[in-house]
């Protein structure tokens, strides 16, 4: 039973439903565009959560072996920091999580394009494969790109504009200019978290080595870099929720920025890299309310 406690403590499962936020952003888009499929819905959101958790379980293996993860660190204490498990059951993990991976991308990309369509499946198996490579290449290896400040591109890459431009093209086999923008504000807003938790850990991974984007500009700017994160996420969905107006239940996803901007004003009151750990989670959650209240109002429930 410790044991399994232990994967899913490494697994990192308040990480997923940020994760899967862009699966439902593009799901919408692709519905506003007269496009739905159940079982790809299904499939894409078990396929994102496979390549989060691999990457929770290298990012926690990377920064064990590295030492980032030490006693300086403010957040939740980390398996392999822990001893809850060593670094060969990690690997065996990461190598299983992997496995997962491949086969839910191939299930994915067959039932989403056919084997008509072996263009699209080839370039959908390669983003799976970079996506795997960036997934490990985060916090492992000499050549960790999370060390060296590129991680925010990353999350904005995969988080955002492949999240949420890859599901929809998985239903419709096209996207639309517009889709680009809340594509923009779910990889933004994804960044803000990611941009929080190194505010939080500035301290340790300056001490560590760990050359994050935060360690490189400071903890002030860090902070004014956060603003203009949330603030242009807020503009590029209010763009566009102007630009497809039909009645007032389009503008229900714009209701989650009101927790986005008590967030924003918690956050500049806030000195204290350790203070700003419980907020990490308040945006995460945020971006995930964004994301079904998107869904509802391109949905006609109301």
């Amino acid at each position: 039973m410790l044991k399994i406690k232990s994967w899913f403590n490494a697994a990192r499962l308040r990480t997923l439903p940020l994760s899967i936020s862009g699966i439902i952003v593009g799901t919408t888009l692709a519905h506003i565009n007269g496009h739905t499929n159940g079982v790809i819905f299904i499939l894409a959101l078990i396929t994102t959560v496979s390549f989060q958790i691999t990457s929770n379980f290298a990012n926690d293996y990377g920064d064990g072996v590295k030492g980032t993860d030490n006693e300086d660190r403010v957040g939740p204490k980390r398996a392999l920091q822990s001893g809850l498990l060593s670094k060969e059951e990690l690997k065996r993990g990461i190598f299983i999580s992997v496995i997962i991976n491949v086969i839910l991308t191939f299930s994915l990309v067959y039932i989403s394009f056919g084997i008509e369509n072996l263009l699209y499946i080839l370039l959908f198996l390669g983003l799976g494969a970079f996506s795997v490579w960036a997934a490990i290449k985060y916090t492992v290896g000499n050549s960790a790109y999370g060390y060296k400040g590129l991680g925010d591109v990353f999350v904005f890459l995969f988080f955002g504009l492949l999240g949420v431009l890859g599901a929809m093209f998985l239903y419709t086999k096209y996207i639309t200019f517009l889709s680009v923008l809340p594509a923009i504000t779910i990889g933004l807003l994804s960044v803000g978290v990611l941009n929080l938790n190194n505010l939080r850990d500035c301290v340790s991974d300056k001490k560590s080595n760990k050359n994050t984007l935060v360690v490189k500009i400071g903890f002030a700017n860090g902070k004014k870099y956060h603003y203009l994160l949330l603030i242009i996420s807020f503009l590029c969905m209010a763009f566009f929720v102007f630009l497809n107006f039909e009645n007032w239940t389009n503008t229900i996803c714009l209701l989650a920025f009101i927790p986005v901007a008590a967030h924003f004003l918690r956050i500049s009151k806030i000195n204290e890299p350790a203070s700003l750990d419980p907020e990490l989670k308040k945006l995460a959650l945020s971006t995930f309310l964004l994301a079904l209240l998107f869904y509802f109002s391109y949905n006609n429930f109301l």
